[in-house]
């Protein structure tokens, strides 16, 4: 059955009119003439008039004559590019040109960006500003010996450090082919090691494909007992991945050895979710319970049954601290639970349709993210340590999957109906990083590299591509609880 399968496994493939405003024109009555003394003159640095500054007019907002719709558009065109590279570069020019124009003393760009950013799109009515004129002695500083043209601001401005803009590439750098991968969104058949080797599970076979010599290689195959995979989860230390079954029981599998080593059995139905703590496994199936068993003795330490959910549990995650489980299931319904109580610790109930994706910050501690099915389409963010909901965003589409950034503040989802897409958040601001797009079918697959910066996703159109959507370097703002026990020793 699966020779013809094994051929063509997991192979690459080829696959506004023009407006003229008239001239602002404003005339001011002129004082008395008013005659001072050069001596007066030079101590109390007087003048007979007011003479209109341009140094810190910002053209655009304050010139009288430009329409409402106008200055709204320009507003929202500034927006729109306040993230854009162009953008910053025409700050910076913007800069430099006031520092040899009008003698300002700039010498940050960050700063002029926070500040564009913060005044409001209408600051006056008044064309010019009136000041008393005074000696700008900022110009003076230039050294003799300068080889710049530039004033010495100017040339500090210029070298002023800029934060890299990361560019996230809108087509996968790989494309795998993967026959027989189901598309139902209940299963999980994608998952990656720590030892960098993928495992997917097709039709009734396990294969695993080597990230670092993409040799494929067929782990088991159900084929004589009639039966499917319905879900692969690796351990932590990547030589051992369980295998979830349509009939019910669970194989563990030594990819080191290519041997079965246990066969759990306890489910009277598919089990579509897998979830590992330690020697621990977790499995979650179509018959509504949560089993908890020691690979190690599955006969001598009891199994643990955690009974809440009303229909199919799709979706375990151990906590980053590994001392709660959440799950999620077709009753809608997020449960947290411990490692001692049978019980779920807490209960969230506003998902209005099944809760597959579900994924723990590992960088701010008791943060748990879940997202809905096609009636919710919405992301949630939930706080553990006091029980409370957080954010939400409404993505528009069916949530398959989320994923944190292992070094930073980012997650990444997956969707289905109906735009098939993937996208890259910024938390807290919850701003879209990327929107990536390519598959054919709902992205109901996910998984991430051991080093954190790709990803693959999986669909029904029977293809696995991969992403890179995250930055290596480690963020230097991860926030710590002081409520977490477990990052110190007392």
């Amino acid at each position: 059955m699966y020779q013809d399968n094994e051929k063509r496994l997991l192979k690459p493939t080829n696959s506004d009119p023009h407006v003229v405003h008239t001239p602002y024109v404003e005339t001011y009555p002129l004082p008395a003439p008013i005659f001072y003394s050069p001596t007066k003159l030079s101590h109390n640095n007087s003048f007979d008039r007011f003479i209109p500054t341009r140094l810190g007019n910002n053209w655009q907002t304050t010139f009288s004559m430009i329409s409402d719709g106008q200055r709204n558009n320009a507003a929202s065109k500034q927006k729109r590019e306040n993230n854009g590279e162009s953008n910053r570069d025409g700050v910076a020019y913007s800069c430099l040109l006031k520092n040899e124009l009008l003698g300002a003393s700039i010498e940050d760009v960050k700063s002029q960006s926070e500040e564009r950013r913060i005044l409001s799109p209408v600051q006056g009515r008044n064309l010019f500003k009136f000041t008393t004129p005074t000696k700008d002695r900022s110009m003076d500083q230039c050294s003799p010996y300068s080889l710049s043209p530039l004033s010495a601001k100017s040339q500090k401005l210029l070298r002023s450090p800029r934060k890299a803009t990361r560019k996230i590439s809108r087509i996968p750098f790989k494309v795998l082919d993967a026959p027989e991968l189901q598309d139902d969104f209940y299963l999980n058949l994608v998952d990656w090691s720590s030892q960098n080797v993928l495992s997917v599970g097709l039709g009734s076979c396990v294969y695993l494909w080597s990230a670092c010599t993409s040799q494929v290689t067929r782990l088991c195959d159900l084929t004589q007992d009639q039966n499917s995979v319905t879900s692969v989860a690796w351990n932590e230390r990547g030589n051992l991945v369980a295998v979830g079954t349509h009939h019910g029981y669970i194989q563990v599998w030594d990819v080191t050895t290519n041997k079965q080593v246990n066969k759990l059995v306890g489910h009277s139905a598919r089990v579509g979710a897998l979830a590992w703590n330690g020697e621990v496994l977790s499995s979650g199936s179509r018959d509504r319970m949560i089993i908890q068993r020691d690979v190690r003795t599955p006969c001598i330490v009891p199994q643990r049954k955690l009974s809440a959910h009303r229909q199919e549990v799709c979706g375990l995650k151990w906590s980053p601290d590994n001392q709660y489980l959440a799950s999620g299931g077709n009753d809608n319904r997020l449960y947290v639970w411990n490692l001692h109580s049978i019980t779920p610790v807490q209960t969230y109930t506003e998902h209005v349709a099944a809760v597959k994706a579900i994924a723990w910050s590992p960088h701010h501690h008791g943060l748990l993210a879940s997202g809905g099915g096609t009636a919710d389409r919405c992301i949630r963010f939930w706080n553990t340590l006091t029980g409370q909901p957080m954010q939400s965003v409404d993505t528009g589409s069916q949530v398959c999957n989320l994923a944190w950034s292992k070094h930073s503040s980012e997650l990444v989802s997956t969707h289905g109906y109906s735009q098939n897409q993937i996208l890259v958040w910024k938390y807290p601001s919850l701003t879209q990083v990327a929107k990536l797009t390519g598959h054919s079918y709902r992205v109901l697959y996910l998984a991430m590299s051991p080093d954190g910066e790709a990803i693959v996703t999986g669909a029904g159109d029977e293809t696995l591509r991969f992403w890179n959507v995250f930055s290596k370097a480690r963020s230097q703002k991860e926030n710590k609880s002081v409520l977490n026990l477990f990052t110190s020793i007392r």
